[in-house]
């Protein structure tokens, strides 16, 4: 059976002017044609070609030698030729453009974008990639708790944060309490390994150990403080969604990282403020 989306090493039935047809092996009525342009030198029939199958502008499967940049299952990161009412046009290192639906775009995308997708065939019988790369995802990484991870981020939920492909092979998240500053689709995210659950997912943290962030949370609270003139117009006893919003760190980091610059003597803490001194 010749397989869409995939490579194959496939037969040499019959030499035409305009290339080569291969099938599994001789006497199958299944066949497909590579191109001329593509043929090896030396080929006859009987020989074996490795190709990988896609649809030509006809719709019809044609052969290539050439190296795609994704294939079948994979999780990958593309770039956008065009976009069109249709969708977007990747480019995938073969001669036809694949096309990204927009029912398969988790964001508006532009031409120039890097895009992480996965490769798939539609109902049409036609190789597509999308966005929605989940289902795409291994639950078995190498990794375990306290690794440092890359990702890419390829989906944010406002229940449960932020959705990212590990190594772009690995399913993680970073659980919405634990995201800080603006973090978006298509954003590479480092990260350490919080837990691997049941099921092999990762709970990620973008945030190193309490003892270790201290010092580059207290490191960034007096660089803010300096911003501001000097002086900050809230204190420890702020409601905890003002320290996120103005800081980046939850009411416990806050209070850690003033509480550091208070022993080291830079701060003063005022009734409704914090100073420099």
């Amino acid at each position: 059976m010749i397989r869409l989306g995939e490579k194959q090493t496939l037969t040499v039935v019959k030499k035409v002017e305009f290339g080569v047809y291969l099938s599994e092996k001789q006497g199958d009525e299944e066949k497909v044609l590579l191109p001329g342009k593509q043929v090896p030198a030396g080929t006859d029939i009987g020989s074996t070609i490795e190709v990988f199958i896609y649809k030509d502008s006809d719709d019809r499967l044609i052969a290539t030698t050439n190296e795609p940049k994704i294939m079948l299952g994979d999780v990958r990161m593309l770039k956008v030729k065009d976009t069109s009412r249709i969708g977007a046009f990747m480019d995938w290192g073969l001669e036809k453009d694949l096309l990204l639906p927009f029912k398969q775009q988790t964001k508006k995308v532009s031409p120039g974008d890097e895009v992480l997708c996965a490769l798939y065939i539609d109902k049409s019988n036609r190789l597509c990639v999308t966005m929605n790369v989940y289902p795409y995802l291994s639950q078995n990484s190498p990794y375990k708790k306290d690794d440092r991870v890359t990702g890419t981020v390829y989906e944010m939920s406002g229940n449960f944060g932020a959705f990212v492909a590990v190594d772009d092979i690995y399913s993680g998240l970073i659980p919405k309490k634990e995201i800080y500053g603006d973090i978006k689709i298509g954003d590479t995210v480092s990260a350490r390994v919080v837990s691997v659950k049941e099921d092999g997912k990762l709970n990620l943290g973008i945030r190193e150990k309490a003892y270790l962030q201290m010092d580059t949370d207290a490191k960034a609270l007096m660089e803010l403080i300096e911003k501001e003139g000097g002086k900050l117009s809230f204190n420890d006893k702020a409601a905890p969604e003002l320290i996120r919003e103005k800081t980046g760190m939850s009411k416990n980091e806050f209070k850690r990282a003033v509480g550091r610059l208070l022993k080291e003597g830079r701060i003063e803490i005022k009734p409704d403020s914090i100073v420099k001194i």
